[in-house]
């Protein structure tokens, strides 16, 4: 079996709220309710996609300090002290702690990952003397001051760490 083959940038005016493999199957008044549940299930996750890219802006800034200051990319008593917490909000909130930690060790992942790229960048400026422009996205560095100024959000050209 073969993957769907993806657009290389996609927009929500792309997606078909209506798409199911239930319609013509079940009941019009079924399947309009839920539609309708549906509906709310996207915008939590255009919500959550949204608080995601906050979260991951606002560790790029902690990433930059990090690096500037020369602290390690992980701070494991803080790792540990965050999923405590975020067990604890999940049962609060009814949601299965184990999920919960799935997830936050997920993000912290990705956010290391990102740390170690900043360091590694403020590096290669200490060694080089050339200091890296954050891209448009913010997810990468350009070599070139004037092609931040000129390349196009989700445009990887000239993109030299994320």
């Amino acid at each position: 079996m073969t993957e769907p083959s993806h657009p290389q940038h996609l927009s929500v005016d792309d997606f078909d709220p209506s798409a199911s493999s239930l319609t013509g199957a079940v009941d019009p008044a079924v399947m309009a309710e839920l539609l309708s549940i549906r509906s709310s299930i996207d915008n939590f996750d255009a919500t959550l996609v949204y608080l995601l890219a906050e979260r991951f802006k606002a560790t790029q800034r902690v990433g930059i300090l990090k690096a500037t200051h020369q602290l390690p990319a992980a701070d494991p008593n803080r790792e540990k002290a965050q999923i405590q917490r975020l067990r604890a909000l999940a049962e609060s909130a009814n949601l299965d702690p184990a999920f919960a930690e799935k997830f936050l060790n997920f993000i912290i992942s990705e956010v290391i990952h990102h740390h170690q790229a900043i360091s590694d960048s403020h590096s290669a400026v200490a060694a080089t003397g050339v200091v890296p422009v954050v891209s448009l996205d913010g997810q990468g560095f350009v070599a070139d001051p004037h092609a931040a100024a000129h390349a196009t959000a989700g445009d990887d050209a000239g993109t030299q760490a994320t």
